[in-house]
């Protein structure tokens, strides 16, 4: 088939070119989100991991690619029932260049938009067991964690399942994408056990310059994320642009401001970290709630996940890179905020603030079903490996570094 058919099959008087054009943008930043994650990832870690910790994201983008053709995106959006979708779009079949049902852009642009978010979240997993996980098991386990928690979670929010029909709102991911990677990177942290020498050895960030660059094209790539969210180039997508910018903004200087109450200086790490929770926290209202809504989300986001850092840091559970305190709480203190701040004025429903406390109960809801699905799956693939294949990598191994032991390559030379 030529191109030029491909076209005229493609329905055009039912496609928005400006609508397409800003979701396929949309979809090459969340894209670039992937790369961001391993340079801000990669740049948090020791320097003899660095390229392991790299490949853990980027393995993701072909992996996860795969199963989102062959049946992910079937799983999450095909015609099903209220807990999982069909086999309808099985290997894309069905899946072609008219309309999606209810937007102005082609299926196929809605597909490739929604592949980017399936990419990302196994990938945030990662930061929780950094330096000390085979690679080989960690690249099983992020193809059957999307199988098992990613692809049915997505349907129940968004393809048409229980919580979207109990009224839950999830604007571009708080529940799908942050509480599920966080919820399953503490159980993953719990069950490999800490890094060697992990209280005592030195853990500082190798590369803080990497570190902010990561952030940097996080913060950008988010704009897709969450504006992309809206399907269309429109006011809703301009709502979700300014409320994301807000609330990054407003979680950085929150973030900044404690370090330096708490501990008299002001970091670079600080910034970027605080950066992403903002971020984060936001991912679930960013197309309801008005700007000084977004600002207030964003200051109690990073206000929660600094304390629970500072919490987790008294105990053995070494979640390498705070992953569940930045995505997990940020993504659930977002969703809970969502029911408290969202407007009918700007879209969706009203909240807490605007009289409507029955909105709590949806909220509620969905983080305790993503908590509940993405924690337990995630411990029953993990020992399903560990007495398998095996999880950990020896001690030989992380002593030396898993860039020279499982890649046979070199970040830096020695």
């Amino acid at each position: 088939m030529t191109m030029l058919t491909l076209v005229l099959h493609a329905s055009p008087t039912d496609i928005n070119t400006g609508d397409t054009a800003w979701v396929l943008t949309s979809a090459a930043l969340v894209l670039l989100m992937t790369p961001g994650l391993a340079f801000f990832y990669g740049g948090l870690v020791r320097s003899k991991n660095m390229l392991n910790t790299l490949m853990m994201s980027f393995v993701a983008l072909g992996l996860i690619a795969i199963e989102w053709a062959m049946c992910g995106y079937s799983f999450s959006f095909a015609e099903g029932n209220a807990w999982l979708g069909g086999t309808g779009y099985f290997g894309l079949q069905g899946v072609g260049l008219d309309a999606y049902p209810g937007t102005a852009i082609p299926h196929q642009a809605f597909m490739v938009f929604q592949m980017m978010f399936a990419i990302i979240t196994p990938a945030l997993i990662s930061g929780a067991v950094v330096g000390r996980m085979k690679f080989k098991a960690y690249v099983i386990f992020i193809v059957l964690w999307a199988l098992a928690v990613y692809n049915p979670l997505c349907h129940w929010v968004w393809g048409g399942g229980w919580l979207q029909e109990a009224g839950a709102l999830d604007f571009a991911g708080g529940t799908v994408v942050h509480i599920s990677a966080g919820v399953s990177a503490l159980v993953a942290a719990m069950i490999l056990g800490p890094r060697y020498k992990h209280k005592s050895a030195e853990m500082a960030p190798h590369h803080v310059p990497f570190v902010m660059l990561g952030a940097g094209l996080l913060w950008f790539g988010w704009f897709g994320f969450n504006a992309g969210s809206a399907l269309g180039a429109g006011a809703g997508a301009t709502a979700a642009f300014v409320t994301t910018n807000l609330a990054a903004a407003a979680a950085l200087v929150t973030w900044l401001v404690i370090e330096t109450l708490r501990c008299g200086k002001a970091t670079a790490v600080g910034a970027a970290t605080g950066a992403v929770v903002g971020l984060v926290t936001i991912t679930p209202a960013a197309g309801f709630v008005t700007p000084m809504g977004a600002m207030a989300m964003g200051a109690m986001g990073a206000s929660v996940s600094f304390l629970v850092i500072q919490v987790f840091s008294k105990f053995s559970v070494d979640d390498s890179l705070d992953v569940f305190a930045c995505h997990g709480m940020g993504g659930i203190t977002g969703a809970l905020l969502t029911g408290v701040f969202a407007s009918e004025a700007v879209g969706g429903s009203n909240g807490l603030l605007y009289g409507n406390a029955g909105l709590m109960w949806p909220q509620l809801q969905g983080v305790l079903a993503a908590a509940g699905l993405a924690g337990l799956a995630t411990a029953i693939i993990l020992y399903g490996l560990k007495f398998t294949i095996g999880l950990r990598s020896t001690e030989d191994d992380e002593r030396f570094g898993l860039d020279v032991t499982e890649h046979a390559e070199e970040a830096y030379r020695r």
